[in-house]
């Protein structure tokens, strides 16, 4: 087997997710009706979770490391510690259909899984593509698949584009793609309860996120360059007594990624996303914010920038895997006060492997922690393993 082809195969793994390119690449019915060719896919799997400090949640997060009640250790605040859970909210269902129509072929998908609230069943891609151009909902085009070192934790890596699904319109040309995407679902919606001065339902979007993407290979080298560009707004027109009218700023954000094919058995990764007023669009930002309006009324774009470096190691049936990931935003000239969040931090070392074909067993220990704008921190660790059924 070549290096290009044994990368071509590990590239399938560098979501955060192992599940993805397993659901992805399996069907329990394929049929046809006509020239469509209509398969049925998904898995079931559970997540057996032990938090050896304080509960971090169904998948990490890192913001329950802010509280006592918790349990988690935040600048000596005394702990309750050990909380085990189990679920199978992961697991998910989807619909795909391909027909070839008028030299194209028209593809549909409509997946969803049960991280909804409660366990109820969420939507996760819903579109149709033909002739290159892809509408509905599905991945943001910022992210490309190439840094995120694969983890049992549903969360994924802090500081890599954000691998979420949100509506769009997207047109894709060889390994090039743009699109114009929802500016709410990812961005977050601008923090206009940051000044006194203003209503707290200012924010508006008149205009979509503009995002594009390409990603190439170059023999063992797998790489990805990402942007998005956004218009941040408020209006308080409507309120005659609101101490302030109207501004607007720009928001754009840049992701670099890279994989490398080191050996038959080693894959190297990592990432860099930085941007002013992404929001959302960099994973499991401290700040969901983009923007905030300052004393005097002013709109300003929050500063984010984030890094993952990450391994995998072929061994026995299945893959070690580390990483270390940290996602941080730049508060130290906002009104934001000491109590704000502005570093999230989190390592994975785990083995996941495949006994049988469509089965797949993992552990993983993950340390999580956070940090805020004056200095307070505290961390976490988590033991977690899964067992996952494909069909």
């Amino acid at each position: 087997m070549t290096i290009q082809t044994t990368f071509k195969k590990a590239s399938l793994f560098s979501a955060s997710a192992l599940a993805l390119a397993v659901a992805s690449a399996s069907h329990a019915v394929d049929f046809e009706v006509g020239d469509t060719t209509a398969s049925i896919y998904g898995y079931a799997k559970l997540d057996i979770i032990y938090d050896v400090d304080g509960k971090l949640g169904n998948s990490i997060a890192h913001d329950r490391l802010a509280t006592s009640e918790n349990g988690v250790r935040l600048d000596g605040t005394p702990t309750q510690e050990g909380h085990f859970n189990m679920h199978a909210y992961q697991s998910r269902i989807g619909f795909s259909t391909s027909t070839p129509l008028e030299g194209s072929t028209l593809e549909t998908k409509i997946e969803g899984d049960f991280y909804g609230g409660g366990g109820s069943f969420r939507l996760r891609h819903a579109y149709g593509s033909w002739n290159n151009i892809l509408a509905g909902q599905t991945w943001t085009n910022f992210y490309g698949f190439v840094a995120g070192t694969p983890t049992i934790d549903f969360t994924g890596p802090p500081g890599v584009g954000n691998q979420a699904r949100q509506p769009q319109l997207r047109y894709t040309m060889n390994n090039f793609s743009v699109a114009i995407e929802d500016p709410d679902t990812l961005g977050g919606s601008e923090d206009t309860t940051s000044s006194t001065q203003s209503p707290g339902d200012i924010a508006k979007s008149s205009l979509p996120d503009v995002t594009a993407r390409y990603t190439n290979t170059s023999g063992a080298l797998k790489y990805s360059a990402s942007a998005v560009l956004r218009q941040l707004e408020y209006d308080a027109d409507a309120y005659p007594n609101a101490a302030v009218d109207d501004d607007s700023t720009t928001g754009y954000g840049v992701a670099l990624e890279a994989a490398l094919q080191a050996s038959e058995a080693l894959t190297l990764r990592a990432g860099v996303t930085h941007g002013d007023g992404i929001g959302g669009y960099m994973n499991v930002s401290p700040k969901g914010s983009p923007a905030y309006i300052d004393a005097n009324g002013d709109m300003e774009a929050i500063e984010s920038t984030g890094g993952t470096i990450g391994a995998s190691l072929k061994a026995g049936p299945g893959a070690i895997n580390a990483s270390y990931n940290v996602a941080t935003v730049d508060l130290d000239d906002t009104t934001y006060d000491d109590s704000e969040n502005d570093t999230y931090a989190t390592a994975y070392l785990n083995y996941i492997w495949s006994p049988a074909d469509r089965i797949s067993y993992g552990i993983e220990t993950s340390w999580a922690s956070r940090e805020t704008k004056g200095g307070a921190d505290g961390d976490a660790v988590r033991i977690q393993g899964m067992a996952m059924y494909s069909f």
